[in-house]
């Protein structure tokens, strides 16, 4: 009987696209969906605050508790795996260039630990066949990152920027299309970089994503402000595209900005969103609260010039020093009490103007097109172009995966449509 593995992935879209890596090269070994049921449970690690090292920490620490044999590999390698492996949590570890080597590793009856391969020039060879359960896919189109982010580890545990073959990317999206994937959303470390070191560019990718019979939207991961160009900006208009942009600003304050490190400044980053913003797009954002710096001076111009963007969805998150990176030897530390209200304030105000954003969609009797994800608690999920969610129910089971909703109520958090038989 072939042992049973269970995959747990922390983070982002591109560790969710490696984890599909390491199943697709899996031969001898059976896939299970919990750790309960698994001989064996692969971690992909996540290592972007602190607060997601604690959480792999802790998880590994259960895992361990439980008497599960535990591989483990992902951003967290460099940061935390040797720390793991000393301490007998984990019985291999390895780095994300030797991921798809994990059937050997599988196999193997004594314990190791790799981290040695310093290939900065690694892409993955493997072409996915199935994205499990799923009708919309993360397809991994670069590697690495060449910005100096003053706060960030990233490019320390992903390497420098490094663009996939084109023609691999299309096969790939190719492969999964044939097999009832429609929608793609294209991942990477710093996915707007893709082509730089290859002549081309996001842009001409996307068009050439675009004709693949079967897919019928393209959706971007994230993009730099700094990356984006006339030539994506023409793509806008095309129906292929989604009609949400995440656009990881980081900041709103200049000063900030520049002590982070960041390319982009908030005088061009206001244009570039007013001029997206009125082609009728949802715009989404990172953002970072309480790096060191940020007095109540700097933090109300911020405020205040978030109020004046038109934002639809935000990823806040409050600074965590990062060991060796500039930003960890700065002063001027925020206070985290501070840092949480500025988060709250921050989510409250975003959530106000998603909500008069979709409002607004309602009173223009604008239909959505909504590719229906899962079934949970008596409702068909999905997510409509502008990505924002929608619970619809119906009482005869919903045979297609895509829907044009122009009947709905728009809740404080979500889309609420009604199908009748």
């Amino acid at each position: 009987m072939s042992q049973k593995i269970f995959f747990k992935t922390f983070g982002c879209r591109t560790n969710l696209f490696d984890t599909q890596v390491m199943r697709e090269k899996l031969k001898n070994f059976e896939c299970v969906d919990d750790e309960e049921n698994a001989d064996i449970v692969v971690v992909n690690s996540c290592t972007v605050t602190n607060g997601a090292d604690s959480g792999v920490r802790s998880y590994v620490n259960k895992l361990h508790n439980i008497g599960k044999k535990v591989y483990f590999t992902g951003c967290g390698v460099k940061t935390q795996g040797q720390k793991l492996f000393e301490k007998n949590l984990t019985f291999g570890v390895f780095d994300h260039s030797y991921k798809e080597k994990i059937d050997d590793f599988l196999h193997y009856q004594e314990r190791f630990f790799y981290t040695d391969r310093a290939d900065e020039d690694h892409l993955d060879s493997t072409l996915v066949s199935e994205f499990v359960g799923k009708h919309r896919a993360f397809i991994k189109i670069q590697e690495g990152c060449d910005f100096a982010c003053s706060y960030c580890i990233i490019p320390f545990v992903r390497g420098k920027a490094r663009s996939m073959d084109s023609s691999k990317i299309l096969n790939q999206i190719s492969i999964l299309a044939d097999k009832g994937i429609s929608e793609v959303v294209l991942t990477g470390t710093n996915v707007g970089s893709y082509g730089m070191d290859k002549g081309t560019n996001i842009a001409k990718l996307i068009k050439s994503i675009s004709k693949i019979t079967g897919i019928k939207r393209i959706r971007i991961g994230s993009l730099e402000p700094s990356q984006i160009n006339d030539e994506f900006l023409e793509l806008l208009d095309a129906d292929f595209m989604e009609k949400h942009l995440h656009i990881a600003l980081q900041y709103t304050q200049n000063s900030m900005l520049e002590r982070m490190n960041r390319h982009n400044r908030f005088d061009n980053d206001f244009i570039l969103l007013q001029n997206i913003s009125k082609k009728g797009f949802a715009i989404g954002t990172d953002f970072i609260i309480g790096h060191p710096g940020e007095d109540e001076f700097v933090w109300a111009e911020a405020f205040e010039n978030v109020k004046s963007l038109p934002l639809t969805h935000i990823h806040p998150f409050i600074y965590s020093p990062r060991e060796n990176t500039p930003s960890a030897s700065m002063g001027n530390i925020v206070n985290g009490n501070i840092s949480k209200y500025r988060l709250h304030q921050l989510n409250t105000i975003v959530k106000e103007k998603n909500l008069t954003f979709r409002k607004n969609l309602k009173s223009q009797k604008k239909s959505l097109n909504v590719l229906i994800e899962n079934f949970q608690n008596g409702f068909y999920n999905g997510l409509d172009e502008y990505f924002n969610k929608i619970k619809i129910h119906s009482k005869s089971p919903i045979s297609s995966k895509w829907l044009v909703v122009s009947d709905y109520k728009v809740l404080s958090d979500i889309n609420e449509a009604q199908i009748e038989e």
